[in-house]
């Protein structure tokens, strides 16, 4: 049985097919489009189903739509629509910002119904160079279509994929339907949700405003705040605890507030960073922190479970993670590393595909995230000669590009199948030494990043724990581990301003190429660690094609592109 999952109500457009408790795919549209987060969460987007990625799932699996047994929409209109579900209008007026509405936003009416007629919009909306594999389909099947609450996909993207037989599930993020964070507990194949905390009160919607308040892009830039706080003080915090009020039993309340009056006027979008703007960050970190781990335990005393889940973008900040792996009453803590709403696509699926199979066993786990599409030598050799470039077959990628990076070379490193989520793991990464100091500031030169803002390292897994204290197994870089004081000196350009870094532990298993890459550093610098960025600059999409990496490599100061089994290099 097939179950297409489809997110695409707010932003980061995705889509994941399942075949029988077995994800064989899952991608984000932009990687396709080119358009940063699939499009802007906004209700004039709310049409736009993410077609290329749709595509890529069907051609992973060798099959067309007309073959796809339930399509799960990570979305549940019937939830906000009322009296009005099951209608056939609904009122929209011709300027929704200018009038008083009854709903909660006055462009509801246009955003969910944009989501009702998704069914029409796949069978006859595709563009015309895909239509191939969207033939044979109408609105009403053969498919069956289904509507999956927004917090239950990422619920379920949490707990059937994490590493557990059983665990509490925390999600968080700016809104669902309703609900801005669900509490639950998985337990013996049966899922329970326990308590939720609904609209208005909404961490990540807080988190959002103080993103735009500081200059930065809100649903995208919220990374930047959270590198910017380690600069800062808690000047701050007492304001943010009157305005985040936590009340008790995972319960909190967040009370309007005017950042201008509060914070001061609002930055400018590239204007100078100050040190207010720092200990604005920080401040609303620390709340944050505080915030959550409060609500973990509430949840770890409530289902008495030792381990813990999690999802939503709120899930993404992986300082706060860290926090809570540390702290908190649980002993484990997973988070799924497509957290943020691309992640929907994958619950949906996989919560549809188990109720209508009727069978709650695990017979998936997410030990790794490359579920994208990958690109063969032969693809990649006919693109090269196309392009009139100069480059090299090499019997050993892994050793070559070792050799490279030990000589402080900055490279492009395309390989395998391509990450699902917002974390470049290997498959899509630009890699260098972290032995330089400068190194970090030479990246976020050549990637157009703000100077402030950290690299990732990536480790062999069996050194973790010599290089960063408490280092364990980490796949996903979502969680930060402080620097062993006796390697800091070793690894300067991973090590963030609060002696911290956000590491990626690989095994061989995961991606053997990837892995034997860092062996090879390994023996020739003394140095198990690389640093790991997103391959793109800022603005783009990490890269998904050959065609893609090449165009980022021309463009940028990186010194080599190793793609398959071929090196490029610029004199």
């Amino acid at each position: 049985m097939y179950t297409l999952g489809i997110n695409a109500a707010y932003h980061d457009s995705s889509a994941c097919l399942v075949k029988d408790g077995v994800v064989l795919a899952a991608v984000e549209d932009e990687r396709f489009t080119r358009v940063k987060h699939g499009k802007r969460p906004v209700p004039f987007t709310t049409w736009e189903l993410p077609f290329h990625a749709i595509d890529y799932c069907l051609e992973e699996a060798g099959i067309e739509l007309k073959d796809v047994d339930h399509i799960a929409y990570s979305y549940q209109p019937d939830l906000l629509l009322g009296e009005c579900a099951g209608s056939e209008t609904i009122t929209l007026p011709l300027e929704p910002s200018r009038h008083q509405s009854e709903w909660l936003s006055p462009w509801d009416p246009l955003f969910l119904s944009s989501i009702v007629n998704a069914p029409r919009q796949l069978a006859s909306g595709a563009p015309h160079h895909l239509k191939r594999r969207f033939k044979g389909v109408r609105y009403d099947g053969p498919f069956r279509w289904h509507f999956v609450e927004h917090h239950l996909s990422h619920e379920t993207s949490a707990f059937l994929a994490a590493p557990f037989e059983e665990c509490a599930v925390l999600t968080m993020d700016g809104r669902g339907e309703q609900a801005t964070t669900s509490f639950g507990c998985y337990r013996n194949g049966e899922y329970q949700r326990i308590k939720q905390v609904n609209l208005p009160h909404s961490l990540g919607l807080v988190y959002e405003a103080v993103t735009t308040h500081l200059g930065f892009l809100h649903s995208s830039d919220e990374y930047k705040v959270m590198a910017l706080a380690s600069y800062g003080k808690p000047v701050y915090a007492p304001l943010f605890r009157e305005i985040i009020m936590y009340k008790g039993d995972g319960e909190y309340e967040v009370r309007p507030a005017q950042w201008d009056k509060l914070l001061g006027p609002a930055r400018e979008r590239g204007s100078e960073l100050t040190q207010n703007h720092m200990d604005i960050a920080h401040s609303l970190q620390v709340v944050l922190e505080e915030t959550v781990l409060k609500m973990a335990d509430w949840l770890q005393r409530e289902t008495g479970m030792r381990n813990l889940a999690m999802a939503g973008g709120v899930a993404l900040n992986c300082v706060m993670n860290a926090r809570l792996r540390d702290r908190s009453a649980f002993d484990e803590v997973w988070v799924q590393p497509a957290a943020g709403d691309a992640g929907t696509a994958l619950g949906a699926a996989l919560w549809i595909d188990a109720q209508e199979r009727n069978d709650r066993r695990r017979h998936w786990q997410m030990d790794h995230a490359f579920l994208g599409p990958a690109y063969g030598d032969e693809a990649i050799e006919e693109l090269l000669k196309l392009s009139k470039l100069r480059y090299r077959r090499v019997d050993n990628i892994a050793e070559a590009a070792a050799e490279l990076l030990a000589q402080n070379k900055v490279i492009g490193w395309f390989q395998g199948r391509m990450e699902f989520g917002p974390r470049a793991l290997g498959a899509r990464s630009i890699l260098a030494s972290p032995v330089d100091p400068g190194m970090q500031a030479h990246l976020n030169l050549i990637k157009d990043r703000e100077d402030f803002r950290p690299v990732a390292p990536v480790i062999m897994e069996e050194e973790a724990s010599k290089w960063f204290i408490n280092g364990g197994v980490a796949p996903f870089m979502v969680f930060v581990y402080d620097v062993q004081p006796s390697k800091a000196d070793a690894i300067p350009a991973v090590r963030h301003v609060d002696g911290t870094a956000r590491v990626q532990t690989i095994n061989r298993s995961q991606h053997p190429l990837y892995y034997d890459l860092l062996r090879a550093f390994a023996r020739k610098t003394d140095v198990p660690v690389l640093i790991n960025t997103s391959f793109n600059t800022r603005g783009e999409p990490v890269v998904c094609t050959p065609r893609d990496s090449v165009e980022s490599y021309l463009t940028t100061p990186l010194d080599a592109l190793a793609i398959g089994s071929f090196l490029l290099e610029k004199n």
